[in-house]
């Protein structure tokens, strides 16, 4: 299992391979990419995850498109394009704690499941939750059940399962773990409060 960034930028590239290869078991290798002529002259297939500049995804999105489960694409910030909709992302403008969490996590998870089920990073297009669905997610994630949520918030079990139900609807994820991690990810809880 190889791991490719495509990236024109040589600080991104090393300091990325550099990030990845020290959370990484050694059996895995990361290479590194100038541009898409060096990619494609490669074996691009070959590649369990890609960790791609935007640009470079927006200029070649043809290519990249039905390759989309294996792509992380390099953000600048919180601003994306309309192409990017949907796609997983890292901001190389977060703090080096929030990308080494978050690339810990996609390195921890992502390759124990099938690679087209691989955690979220970051997306673009966020599932609307009601900020009372919030607040049972930062409940569950914190480890209480269903009984305990609903006397915290004093309200009747069955309004926190209904809650939960959506929760689980909306987001595609039914267990702890992965509420947990996309809670995390999406700042409703600190990681250092679970």
């Amino acid at each position: 299992m190889d791991i490719a960034i495509i990236a024109p930028n040589v600080f991104t590239r090393k300091g990325l391979k550099e990030m990845l290869t020290s959370i990484l078991p050694q059996q895995i290798e990361v290479r590194t990419f100038d541009s898409f002529e060096t990619f494609i002259c490669d074996t691009p297939d070959m590649y369990v995850h890609c960790f791609l500049d935007a640009q470079v995804f927006i200029e070649h999105s043809s290519f990249f498109q039905e390759r989309r489960k294996h792509l992380i694409l390099l953000t600048k910030g919180e601003g994306t394009q309309p192409q990017m909709a949907g796609m997983h992302t890292l901001n190389l403008y977060a703090s080096e704690n929030e990308v080494l969490k978050a690339l810990a996590i996609l390195m921890r998870i992502g390759h124990r499941a099938h690679p087209q089920n691989m955690p979220i990073i970051e997306t673009t297009e966020k599932p609307i939750l009601t900020q009372r669905e919030i607040e049972v997610l930062v409940l569950i994630t914190q480890g209480l059940i269903n009984k305990e949520i609903a006397s915290r918030l004093n309200v009747a079990l069955s309004t926190i399962i209904s809650h939960r139900k959506n929760i689980v609807r909306k987001l595609g994820m039914k267990s702890v773990s992965a509420l947990t991690i996309y809670a995390v990810m999406n700042g409703y809880i600190d990681a250092d409060r679970i």
